[in-house]
């Protein structure tokens, strides 16, 4: 979604992008973008939370209003109702589902990406 939001404001429609993943959404360079600390697929809200959820919206009207500058961020003040053992499973340094070798491959690839960005072919 990041990428789309990036090329409809090239060609003048803006957006916000409601994100649960504050990093890789900010990475891309979204020009806007409405921060919800939940876990990955509940950007909107907590699930049959119907205020929250409209809260939500209308804050990421509030900021496609608002916004005074690209790469604009603003965070929810909402808070995960069942608490925030849901981030234990998710930032974690284990990943038992790489291999060794899958690893290296993507490290390889990371470095011949880097280094034909840096001779301006990526």
């Amino acid at each position: 979604m990041s990428l789309v939001a990036r090329y409809l404001e090239e060609n003048g429609i803006p957006t916000v992008i409601v994100a649960a993943a504050r990093d890789i959404v900010e990475t891309c360079g979204v020009p806007r973008l409405l921060f919800t600390d939940f876990p990955l697929g509940s950007p909107c809200g907590e699930p049959g939370k119907v205020a929250m959820q409209r809260q939500i919206i209308a804050m990421a009207l509030d900021l496609l209003e608002s916004a005074e500058g690209p790469r604009t961020t603003v965070q929810t003040p909402f808070e995960w109702s069942k608490g925030e053992d849901w981030k234990a499973k998710v930032f974690t340094q284990d990943q038992p589902w790489q291999t060794e070798e899958v690893k290296n491959a993507w490290l390889e690839k990371k470095a011949l990406y880097r280094k034909l960005k840096e001779e301006g072919k990526a």
